[in-house]
C-alpha cells in the first residue's frame, strides 16, 4: 500500500533527522582527550532526549507497522488522519531541539510531550476510524478484536496525556512513564490477549 510506504518514509526520515542536533553543537576549544570528555559529557541532556525521541518514534512506528497488518483498505479520511499524525511525527527533530535548548522555559519543556501526545493521538483516532469502517477497512477482525486493539493503544494516549501534565515539573524524564505502556495495554485489551 503507498500509504504504507509514504508513512515508513517520513518516520524514516524524521528519525534520521533527529541526529542533527547532536552534529551541531560546537565544543569551542579543544585542546585534550579530558576537555572533549567533559565536552561530550555536558551533552548528556542532548543525548538524553535524542535516544528518547528515537525510541518514541520507533514505538509510534511499531504501532503504525502494526495497525497496518490489518488495515486493508483506506479511504479519505484514514489517509488523512494519517497525514495529522505524520504532521507531528516531522515536527520531533524540532520540538526534540527546542525541549534541550529551552528546557529552562516552559513552552521547552512542553514541545516534546505536546508533539508525542498529538502524534499518538492522531494514531488512536485513526484506528478508531478504521474501526467504524471495520467490515470495509478491517475486514480480518471481528468486531470484538478491533475494539480491543483499540482500547490497547488507548493506553499510549493516556500516557503521553500525563506525560505533559508532568513535564513541566520534572521535564522529559516523564516520558520514562512509557514504560508503563506494555501492562496498561494488556490490562485495557482485557483478558482476551
Amino acid at each position: 500500500m503507498r500509504l504504507e510506504a509514504f508513512t515508513d518514509g517520513v518516520f524514516a526520515i524524521a528519525a534520521t533527522l533527529l541526529v542533527l542536533d547532536l552534529t551541531t553543537h560546537t565544543f569551542g576549544e579543544v585542546s585534550s582527550n579530558g576537555e572533549l570528555w567533559t565536552a561530550l559529557l555536558g551533552m548528556g541532556e542532548q543525548f538524553f532526549n535524542f535516544a528518547l525521541s528515537f525510541v518514541l518514534l520507533c514505538l509510534l512506528w511499531m504501532v503504525h507497522v502494526q495497525q497496518f497488518e490489518h488495515i486493508a483498505r483506506a479511504d479519505a479520511t484514514l489517509i488523512w488522519l494519517n497525514n495529522a499524525r505524520l504532521l507531528f511525527v516531522v515536527l520531533v527533530p524540532f520540538a526534540t531541539g527546542l525541549t534541550t535548548e529551552y528546557s529552562e522555559y516552559f513552552a521547552g519543556r512542553m514541545a516534546m510531550p505536546v508533539t508525542f501526545f498529538l502524534a499518538i493521538l492522531f494514531s488512536w483516532v485513526q484506528w478508531q476510524w478504521a474501526v467504524r469502517r471495520r467490515d470495509v477497512m478491517l475486514p480480518d477482525l471481528t468486531a470484538a478484536d478491533a475494539v480491543a486493539y483499540g482500547r490497547g493503544s488507548l493506553s499510549a494516549v493516556l500516557i503521553a496525556a500525563v506525560v505533559v501534565v508532568l513535564s513541566p515539573w520534572i521535564g522529559s524524564a516523564a516520558f520514562l512513564l512509557f514504560l508503563l505502556d506494555g501492562p496498561l495495554t494488556r490490562v485495557l485489551r482485557g483478558k482476551g490477549d
